[in-house]
C-alpha cells in the first residue's frame, strides 16, 4: 500500500503514521520528495485491509493500492527514476556510467594496468572478480581475498571504485569491507538468503539477471534487496539463454524499454557476456546508450590473449578508449550524460 502525505507534513505527523505502520505488522519504506512525503507500507497482502485506519490521520491525503507483486521496485511507488551514486559514478536519471575492467583478477600489474587504462580512456568505475563462480570447477575460480586486495590497490592507483561479485552469504561482510558495491551474478539471481543479506549490508547492488529469468522475476529479485533497506540497486541485462547458439547468450535491449516502463531503478547492459564476441561488444554499447541504458559493463584487458578468464569476449583498452570516443559523440544525441 502507499500512503500519500499532504503537502509539507510537519516530522512529528510523518513518525507518527510510521509507528502506526510498524505497530500494524508492516514495515515502511518513506520516500521523501520535495514538497511531500510518500510512504510504502510493505507486508502480508492479506492484512492490508488494516492499513486503512490511517485514513484518519490528519496528515494522511491518501491510500492507493500498489498492483504489482515487487512494491518497492515499482513506479507505483516512485514515479521519477533513481539515481544510483558509488562514488562518481552516476547510474539513471539521465546519468550513463560506464564500469570496464577484466573479468577476473589475475595479478597486480595487470589489474592496475587495466584500472588505470579505463580510468584514462573515460570509465567511471572499475570491475573485476576474486571470487568466480564457473561453470567447471576446472575453470580458474578466482583469487578470493587476495583479489580483494589487489582490486582495492587498483582503486588507489586509479581512483577508481570497484565493483565485485559475491557469491556466499557468509562472505558479504568480508567482500563489502572492501567493495564499494557489490554485484550479485546471474547464477545467484534467486538466491535468496543472499539477496536479503546484500541488501542489509548497505552498499549499491549491481544485480545481474539470469540467464532464464522473466523481467518479473528479476524485479522480485530486487525487491527482496530493497525489502532489507538498500535504496542503490542497479539492474543488469547481460543476456538471457534462447534457442540462438551464435552467442554466448542472446541480448535482451527490449529489456530496458520495459524495465523503464514498470521501474524506476536504472539498468546497464553488459555486452561482453550476452555475446561472448569481442567484436559485437563496440556496436551493443551504442545500442544501449540509443535504447535508453543507464549505463554499460564491459569486460577490458590489458592483455587480453592472455586472460586466464574471458579473454575472447573482452576489449584491449585501446579499443575500449575507441569505444568511449564514440560514446560520447552520440550522448550528444542521445541525451545521456556519460
Amino acid at each position: 500500500m502507499i500512503i500519500v502525505l499532504k503537502p509539507r507534513c510537519k516530522k512529528k505527523s510523518v513518525e507518527a503514521v510510521l509507528k502506526k505502520i510498524r505497530e500494524l505488522g508492516f514495515t515502511p519504506h518513506a520516500i521523501v520528495g520535495v514538497e511531500r512525503t510518500v510512504i510504502g507500507a510493505v507486508g502480508d497482502d492479506r492484512d492490508k485491509h488494516m492499513l486503512e485506519a490511517l485514513e484518519t490521520y490528519p496528515c494522511v491525503e491518501k491510500l492507493v493500492p500498489i498492483l504489482q507483486p515487487y512494491k518497492l521496485a515499482s513506479r507505483e511507488i516512485r514515479r521519477e527514476a533513481t539515481v544510483v551514486k558509488v562514488d562518481s559514478a552516476l547510474f539513471g536519471g539521465g546519468h550513463f556510467g560506464v564500469i570496464a575492467g577484466p573479468c577476473s583478477v589475475e595479478n597486480e600489474k595487470q589489474i592496475v594496468q587495466t584500472a588505470i587504462g579505463v580510468k584514462k580512456a573515460g570509465a567511471k568505475m572499475l570491475r573485476g572478480g576474486a571470487f568466480k563462480p564457473r561453470t567447471s570447477p576446472y575453470s580458474f575460480q578466482g583469487l578470493e581475498r587476495e583479489g580483494l586486495k589487489l582490486l582495492a590497490k587498483a582503486r588507489e592507483e586509479s581512483g577508481l571504485p570497484f565493483v565485485t561479485e559475491v557469491i556466499n552469504p557468509e562472505d558479504v561482510e568480508m567482500v563489502g569491507d572492501y567493495a564499494d558495491a557489490l554485484q550479485i551474478g546471474a547464477r545467484n539471481v534467486q538466491n535468496f538468503s543472499l539477496l536479503r543479506r546484500v541488501g542489509k549490508f548497505g552498499k549499491p547492488i549491481v544485480l545481474k539477471r539470469g540467464m532464464s529469468t522473466t523481467i518479473q522475476e528479476f524485479l522480485m529479485s530486487a525487491e527482496y534487496v530493497l525489502s532489507e533497506g538498500c535504496k542503490d540497486v542497479i539492474l543488469c541485462e547481460r543476456g538471457i539463454r534462447t534457442f540462438e547458439s551464435a552467442t554466448r547468450n542472446t541480448l535482451d535491449l527490449s529489456a530496458v524499454l520495459v524495465i523503464h516502463e514498470r521501474s524506476h531503478l536504472p539498468i546497464i547492459i553488459d555486452p561482453s557476456h550476452a555475446t561472448g564476441v569481442r567484436n559485437y561488444v563496440p556496436p551493443l554499447c551504442y545500442a544501449a546508450m540509443a535504447c535508453g541504458a543507464d549505463g554499460v559493463m564491459v569486460e577490458v584487458h590489458n592483455d587480453p590473449q592472455k586472460a586466464l578468464c574471458d579473454g575472447p569476449q573482452s576489449l584491449g583498452i585501446e579499443d575500449f578508449a575507441s569505444v568511449i570516443r564514440k560514446l560520447k559523440e552520440l550522448s550528444k544525441f542521445s541525451g545521456k550524460k556519460l
